[in-house]
């Protein structure tokens, strides 16, 4: 059971300092909480135990130090990192109130533990909303470590809580009883799972859902949405902005800005933001209709190749729309990073740096092209050979090369990567890169070698 208390009491914040400095293994702790707690005491600090490493490398900056929040894991899980965080503040409305002037205020509906209310501008004001009063807990503790000041919090469904919020504007100068607690602003997170284990990508999970998001945006000036990066966006109203945010290895989330936080209506956003939360590389494009929509053969071509297993998880978001055309295997072979690839933008950026850039096969995001294409935007590789897989043929392929130290990809093709690179057992002194994939719909081998990133200059 959650226990708010406990956990940030000095007793158990202490003692967790001492831990830490001294580096006490997992016996030592147990051991020396045995002395003072009880058995459930001692397993909920334990267990709080594991994730203050994490949840200190994910939200904090340098200047929150050894501090605590309060959270559980599925709580962690759930919340904004840093980096993404500190690139979405730059999304609100950063001018200062002028003097006299009502302090903006925004509701974090289904707030959790906090982690979109943490990197808010601090002019802001914030009201956390959930029902869960453990979770208001967290979020209150922690608003008082991650802002200049202390939050409110509501407990209650966040639909009612929008639908009152439109009744809660002044009318012919008169301040309604609940006006204290109205905002301007809303940024919500649906809840994507309830317990452990369950499928944050799974779609159904969203509550509130999608279209409910939608009536609750009509009760604020404005708002943020944050939605799982598969979510399918030809259901997205087109007077909204939608942005992809992401790493150079991953897309984490898919941001719909509604009303006067939609600086680019009708445009959908690709960025890489760096570790600090700086922009690393961004595109915009006008949204087209065509690369939003599949047919049902497409959409369950999708759905197969995203639920790909292996360890190399780099091609679950592999399959996308794309306008490129089909061509044979050319010098380069290239994959998209992740927000590209989720935004369906790769191809068009891909043809700007090469009008003959094509797939190699339909609904798999792996670019062929006669020149490199730069990063941070694309991975390229350069193509060594390429045969049908079958293990006589992929030996081979791998002896001619001299190829001894192997990383397999996948796209289209289910293979466990490392039972396959042990059946292979390639035994060469060069490094390489093997493509399981398809060309033209065969599946097909492809060896390369990884070129030295160019950095895009357009």
């Amino acid at each position: 059971m959650f226990n708010a208390e406990l956990l940030t009491s000095a007793k158990v914040q202490d003692f967790i300092k001492k831990a830490f400095q001294h580096k006490w293994d997992a016996l030592k702790v147990s051991t020396a909480l045995a002395r003072e707690f009880s058995n459930e005491e001692r397993a909920a600090i334990m267990d709080y135990m594991e994730l203050v490493p994490k949840f200190r490398e994910k939200i904090f900056s340098e200047k929150n130090g050894d501090a605590f929040l309060l959270c559980d894991r599925l709580a962690l899980e759930q919340s904004t990192a840093f980096d993404i965080g500190h690139w979405k503040s730059a999304l609100w409305l950063n001018d200062q109130p002028v003097q006299g002037t009502p302090v903006q205020t925004v509701h974090d509906l289904c707030c959790g533990m906090g982690g979109d209310s943490f990197f808010l501008p601090d002019h802001l004001n914030v009201i956390g909303v959930d029902l869960d009063e453990n979770r208001l807990a967290m979020y209150r503790y922690n608003a008082e470590v991650m802002r200049p000041k202390a939050a409110q919090t509501i407990c209650a469904d966040v639909r009612e809580v929008a639908r009152e919020n439109s009744h809660a504007q002044p009318l012919n100068g008169a301040t309604p009883a609940n006006s204290e607690t109205r905002a301007d602003f809303f940024t919500l997170d649906p809840a994507r799972r309830a317990i452990e284990g369950e499928n944050q990508r799974d779609l159904k999970n969203l509550t509130p859902s999608f279209e409910e998001v939608l009536e609750i945006a009509k009760h604020y000036r404005g708002g943020m949405a944050k939605l799982p990066p598969s979510y399918p966006t030809d259901e997205i109203p087109g007077d909204c902005e939608i942005l992809y945010l992401g790493s150079r290895q991953d897309c984490r989330e898919l941001l719909v800005l509604f009303g006067e936080l939609a600086k680019h209506p009708g445009c959908v956003r690709a960025v890489i933001v760096g570790k600090k939360g700086e922009t690393v590389a961004e595109w915009c494009e006008a949204r087209d209709a065509k690369r939003e929509t599949r047919d049902k053969e497409s959409q369950e071509q999708f759905e197969y190749n995203f639920e790909l297993e292996g360890k190399d998880r780099i091609y679950r978001t592999a399959s996308s729309q794309s306008d490129l055309p089909l061509g044979d295997l050319g010098k380069y072979l290239s994959e998209p990073a992740p927000v590209l690839l989720r935004s369906h933008l790769f191809g068009s950026t891909a043809r700007g740096f090469d009008p003959d850039a094509h797939l190699v096969s339909e609904g798999i995001a792996y670019i062929s092209s006669a020149t490199p294409l730069p990063a941070p935007g694309f991975a390229t590789f350069k193509v060594l050979d390429h045969c049908e897989i079958a293990s006589g043929a992929v030996r081979a392929m791998l002896k001619a090369h001299d190829v001894g130290k192997l990383t397999l990809k996948l796209r289209g093709v289910k293979v466990d990567p490392d039972a396959e690179i042990k059946r292979l057992k390639p035994k060469g002194k060069n490094e390489a890169i093997l493509f399981y994939t398809r060309a033209q719909g065969e599946k097909i081998a492809i060896l390369t070698t990884r070129i030295k990133d160019t950095l895009m200059s357009s």
